[in-house]
């Protein structure tokens, strides 16, 4: 049975209607833009300014389509009027605009039905930068089994040159001699891939460094590579709970298929809510009865019941925009996965996958985001460097709020459960120098420390120093367990709690049950065996228990603020 989507104009065939047109959202509808009156030409203006901010820069306009949906299309020279009037309400505001793709519908004879003439409806991306960023940002973490061409895929897509069959992309990402050795992901590592106004590719195929791609890109992919080995299993827990990523590529072997540790990493990614697109890489290495039998194992994985998704093949350009558009609004409710086929070594569809990640709307709705950046700052640590020059170096995601050069922070949790002040001297994204952070984007932050001695670790996070934060070494968490080979109990459990950057042993101090077994809900409290962290209510954790195979997710409900002994004997 075909689970394939069709869905009207974006589809493979030519059906009379889209969906209705939103009031919210970055799609705007028109049926045509011809020869509009001053007050209406500034209407025009407005309202595309008010789509760009609903898309974090981006906007869709389907031009030759009622705001019912239905596909009226437009003569050429209507169609010739209507994109000049649009390139000017984008030239007004600064934006570029970039034809997606074009559609013919025929319309019908009255006396005899024959095609009597062809009309249009044509489908643009408008594009604007936002005032206060100097590019749109979009974090993508790939994950898939070991050897399924993670690294080679990247290599690919970020530097412009095809693999040899041998991996010589792959050396291009990989960050430690030893994993140049083995071939395989054993960290987290970056690669960024840019996007001009126009939507062609800017990569290190023409520019030199990371701070050339960003200075040339209006849009910026930035893609966390981590490990497919079930051995770094926790690094790659780590990164999809720190980085949290707007969407996952699952990359799947053609000729291993489903295999290794690919089911688990999908289900971290539906357990942590993310959205997701496949890409089953080496097809040059398969013949096509081999890589049918591959989809079809996709597929099944992806309609089950712990998945409820729809499968999406993509077969030429329009269906990797069409794809594109399903990811608007709220992208985790839609069930709509797009599966890539691709080769880096024949270079095979690569064009579609970028194609895809150019049209790709940001995850988080506007008003989302600007509830978050209103926020006091909160930002997450999972990497420390020392530079000579600089002094400690902090890396991470800002969770919430904005930071700027020379702010005054709280950094914490010490041992002591204690936050200690701190001022951020330089900031960077992307390897590039910036004034200012906000909610959401990953950066590096320089510290001015007051103490020599201070000690900075990965999971301290650095808080609005207006606040009071309060540590914690207990919480109580509504949990499901997704799987464990017999049950949980109380007596004896450890399990490795992720949440954020937060990354430690936790034991159960009190159920609401005596056992939970797989797919069992229960309010449990935990306790860190070693130091306090910093959590907040409403989060999302992680819980594996390595020696069972168990794994578990849940929300936590309840966080009770640590007082270290020294205080305690000071009060009393």
């Amino acid at each position: 049975m075909e689970h394939t989507l069709e869905i009207g104009l974006r589809g493979h065939g030519i059906n009379e209607n889209l969906p209705p047109e939103d009031a919210e959202g970055n799609i705007e509808y028109k049926l045509k833009l011809i020869h509009p009156t001053k007050s209406r030409f500034e209407h025009l203006v407005t309202q595309m300014k008010w789509r760009l901010q609903e898309g974090h820069g981006e906007a869709i306009y389907e031009i030759g389509v009622e705001d019912s949906g239905l596909l009226t299309g437009l003569s050429d020279s209507e169609m010739d009027l209507s994109v000049h009037t649009l390139r000017r309400m984008a030239s007004k505001l600064g934006a570029t605009v970039t034809l997606l793709r074009n559609r013919t519908i025929p319309t019908e004879n009255q006396e005899n039905g024959e095609a009597a003439e062809f009309r249009h409806a044509a489908e643009f991306l408008v594009r604007k930068v936002p005032d206060d960023q100097q590019f749109i940002e979009l974090r993508v973490a790939v994950l898939g089994n070991a050897d399924a061409g993670k690294s080679t895929l990247l290599g690919v897509l970020t530097h412009g040159e095809l693999d040899n069959g041998r991996g010589r992309a792959r050396l291009n990402v990989f960050r430690h001699l030893h994993e140049i050795q083995s071939g395989r992901t054993s960290s987290i590592s970056h690669e960024i891939l840019g996007f001009d106004s126009v939507g062609e590719v800017v990569n290190y195929s023409d520019s030199r460094t990371a701070e050339d791609i960003c200075e040339n890109s209006t849009k910026i992919i930035s893609f966390v590579d981590l490990a497919g080995h079930q051995k770094y299993l926790r690094t790659t827990i780590s990164g999809l709970t720190a980085y949290v990523p707007d969407f996952v590529c699952l990359v799947i072997s053609a000729n291993n298929g489903m295999a290794g540790t690919a089911k688990e990493h999908l289900g971290l990614a539906l357990a942590l809510r993310v959205p997701i697109f496949v890409v089953i890489n080496k097809i040059d290495l398969c013949p096509p009865s081999m890589t049918a039998r591959v989809m079809e194992q996709v597929k099944l994985v992806l309609t089950s019941p712990g998945c409820k998704k729809t499968p999406f093949r993509i077969h030429n350009r329009d269906d990797a925009i069409t794809a594109a558009s399903c990811f608007t609004g709220d992208s985790y409710s839609t069930s709509t996965t797009p599966i890539f086929f691709t080769s880096s070594v024949t270079g095979e569809n690569l064009d579609l996958l970028t194609t895809f990640l150019n049209v790709l709307p940001q995850f988080q709705s506007l008003k989302e985001q600007e509830r978050k950046i209103q926020e006091s700052p909160e930002f997450q640590i999972d990497s420390v460097f020392t530079v000579p020059a600089a002094g400690p170096v902090v890396g991470g995601t800002l969770v919430r709020g904005v930071v700027l050069e020379g702010s005054e922070l709280l950094l914490g949790p010490a041992d002591s459960g204690e936050f200690v002040p701190v001022r951020v001297s330089t900031l960077h994204r992307n390897r590039t120098p910036c004034r200012v952070v906000r909610a959401g984007q990953a950066a590096t932050l320089a510290l001015a420390r007051s103490e020599d001695n201070l000690s900075i670790r990965k999971g301290m996070v650095l808080v609005s120093s207006g606040r009071t934060p309060r540590s914690c070494k207990q919480f109580e968490a509504d949990t499901t367990v997704l799987y464990h080979s017999t049950a949980i109990s109380k007596k004896n459990f450890q399990a490795t709690v992720y949440c954020g950057n937060v990354r430690q042993t936790a034991v159960i101090v009190t159920m609401d049950k005596e056992l939970v077994r797989t797919n069992e809900r229960a309010l449990i409290t935990f306790r860190f065996i070693k130091q306090p962290e910093y959590l907040q209510v409403g989060s999302r954790l992680v819980l594996r228990d390595g020696r069972n195979k168990g794994i578990g997710i849940g929300i936590i409900t309840k966080v009770t603020p640590y007082q270290h002994s020294s205080s305690l004997l000071t009060d009393t």
